[in-house]
């Protein structure tokens, strides 16, 4: 899909080509793989009473979602924290979105180290499973450096392993639940053991189940619009109901139910393992906490048919769960890489988290996307300390985010719309205030993440000698960089001929001479491939120029130059993008282009099987009412 695309003629918008069933399968991935690891510590921190903790959870994850469809309707082109809490400043906008990176380094270790968990359980006799597994820390480092290896050459198709396991994983939890449904009860249940202010400590412990609801807040400006809406007045209220609506059932009702069949298990575990007593259960569920969901698939498949049923359901949902959680833990890679790549396209950190591998990868962005969660990995004594340094920075982000809404007048959100985001912000505040006072390691590491982070904006402003001044709102109207955009003068209607520059190449002689011959238009494109997913909204269009752009700025120049003497309109467009081919033929068909020049492809045969020829995809997708010149 492309992004931030500017030309001089006027604003070109990105392609909103992503349908309510690919955003909620994107949802799913992230969103959908915490009740792999919650319901098991639940069980750790409050045993046979753990189920109003696991509903009480189950309650928030639905408030929050339901706010975040709110969130969804009112910011069409991304509604992230950054996005959202920019509007009342940009310092808040840098601290909610270094509380995100907090939670997606803690999503990378604790996806990673839960996929891990998942594949190897079961198969301790055997001797290099048990080594991954004594050393599943180390083990995990060890994955992320290849998934780090793997985004060095561009994560294009990365989202789509999410996509294509959400089906398979909702198919496993629908088995799983329907195989527990006969044996759930309720007699194994206890009534809370401790006080309501320990209750509350021990669920704000287990809040895991918001990771990835902010992924659908930076999906909106590539949804696909409402039928009864424009690029230039676009909704997608329709689209991320309909996308976040059944994953956040799912999620509620599939971690309720799985709680209970959790709790449920000593009914079958006499039978399985020959369990009898309470003390010896509840030991063996706090050692499979960790691969809770394959625990009880094994069980119960084994109570409904056999032994051997239940290894085979065993390993299938370790399969699933493995892939799904690695790939989650890959999302929150590419997600930091593509979070430190915008704010330094902000200017809000160093210009050197911009340059940009010959894959169009960030490199600095990519090593801290990697550096910092095997960091984490490094000092984590055990999975339960790994997972208490989570919810500060999903919560602390989401509260920020939600908070920014109910005090953000410059949109017109509803008196119940504000009241909503006012309850949730409060239960969240005090959520990330308990997680300060009783979780020292984790106030710790998010501190360091804001103070490294906010120092380095610091140094950051200061190299570029940023200052803030305080004007009256008619003196910032007056320098507002919308206004000369309003000022440019309109193309005269005739033939288009748009060439796709990569470098300075006989293809740009080529189109020169035709535009002269035709007496056409001659738009010259230059797009610059960046392989990294980031939201983007209206306010940061205007920062990608091909005059910032030392390889765009000589081709622009020369054929400006070149179309002056030869009496031929030359027009620069430049777009940043991390689909090339897609790219040109949006913008080919939105200008109105009536013939298109590109050179013929000089990657390698090995490159054209990987990527994909550019040629190639452009002719399988042109309209046929636009002519493709191959210059060879």
């Amino acid at each position: 899909m492309a992004d931030l695309i500017i030309t001089e003629t006027g604003a070109v918008h990105r392609p909103r080509n992503v349908d309510w069933r690919r955003a909620a399968a994107l949802l799913y991935g992230d969103w959908g793989t915490s009740k792999a690891y919650v319901i098991g510590l639940a069980f750790l921190a409050a045993g046979f009473s753990s189920f109003p903790i696991i509903l009480a959870v189950c309650a928030l994850t639905g408030l929050v979602g339901i706010n975040y469809v709110v969130i969804c309707r009112h910011f069409p082109d991304g509604g992230g924290v950054y996005s959202a809490a920019r509007s009342q400043g940009r310092l808040l906008a840098v601290v909610g979105a270094l509380l995100l990176l907090a939670d997606l380094t803690v999503t990378a270790a604790l996806s990673g180290w839960s996929a891990l968990t998942y594949i190897t359980s079961g198969a301790e006799e055997v001797i290099w499973i048990k080594f991954l597994r004594d050393h599943i820390a180390l083990t995990t480092i060890a994955v992320l450096l290849i998934m780090g290896l793997i985004n060095y050459f561009g994560p294009k198709h990365s989202g789509s392993l999410a996509v294509a396991l959400a089906l398979p994983t909702v198919v496993v939890v629908i088995a799983l639940i329907a195989i527990s449904v006969p044996h759930l009860t309720t007699r194994f249940l206890e009534p809370r053991h401790e006080s309501l202010g320990m209750l509350w400590v021990q669920f704000v412990g287990v809040i895991l189940a918001l990771s990835g609801v902010e992924a659908i807040a930076n999906l909106t400006g590539v949804m696909k619009l409402d039928p009864d809406s424009s690029m230039d007045q676009p909704r997608v209220a329709r689209t991320s109901l309909k996308a976040i609506t059944p994953v956040a059932i799912e999620v509620v009702f599939g971690t309720a139910l799985l709680g209970w069949a959790m709790l449920s298990l000593p009914a079958v575990l006499s039978k399985t393992l020959h369990l009898v007593g309470r003390a010896e259960i509840a030991s063996v569920l706090e050692k499979r906490n960790e691969d809770m969901l394959r625990f009880i698939g094994e069980q119960f498949a084994t109570a409904t048919f056999s032994p051997g049923v239940g290894v085979v359901f065993g390993w299938i949902i370790g399969i699933v769960f493995f892939l799904l959680l690695l790939s989650a833990a890959n999302t929150a890679i590419v997600a930091i890489i593509g979070l430190l790549y915008m704010m330094a396209r902000d200017r809000e950190m160093p210009r050197q988290f911009k340059r940009l591998n010959r894959h169009g990868v960030p490199m600095y962005p990519l090593l801290i996307g990697i550096g910092l969660p095997a960091i984490v990995l490094l000092f984590a004594a055990n999975f339960t300390a790994l997972a208490g340094l989570y919810a500060i920075g999903v919560v602390g982000a989401i509260t920020v985010n939600v908070g920014s809404c109910s005090f953000n007048r410059a949109i017109d959100f509803t008196w119940y719309d504000r009241l909503l985001f006012g309850i949730t912000f409060v239960v969240l505040f005090a959520v990330e205030f308990t997680l300060a006072h009783t979780k020292p390691d984790a106030l710790f590491f998010v501190t360091c993440i804001l103070i490294g982070g906010l120092g380095l904006r610091a140094y950051t402003l200061k190299r570029q000698g940023l200052t803030t001044v305080t004007v009256t709102r008619q003196v910032a109207e007056m320098v507002s960089p919308n206004l000369v955009a309003t000022m440019q003068p309109r193309l005269e209607e005739g033939q288009k001929i748009m060439v796709a520059a990569r470098g300075i190449t006989p293809v740009l002689s080529f189109a020169l001479d035709e535009a002269q011959l035709r007496k056409a238009t001659l738009c010259v494109l230059y797009v610059k491939e960046v392989a990294v997913y980031y939201s983007g909204g209206p306010a940061r269009l205007g920062r990608a120029r091909w005059q910032d752009d030392p390889e765009a700025n000589a081709i622009m120049s020369l054929m400006l130059k070149l179309g002056a003497d030869r009496d031929v309109c030359v027009v620069p467009v430049y777009a940043v993008s991390q689909d090339a081919s897609a790219t040109i033929v949006d913008l080919s068909a939105t200008m109105g282009i009536d013939f298109l020049v590109i050179g013929a492809t000089q990657r390698t045969a090995l490159a054209n099987l990987l990527r994909g020829s550019v040629a190639t995809n452009v002719a399988q997708q042109l309209p046929d009412s636009i002519q493709l010149l191959i210059f060879g």
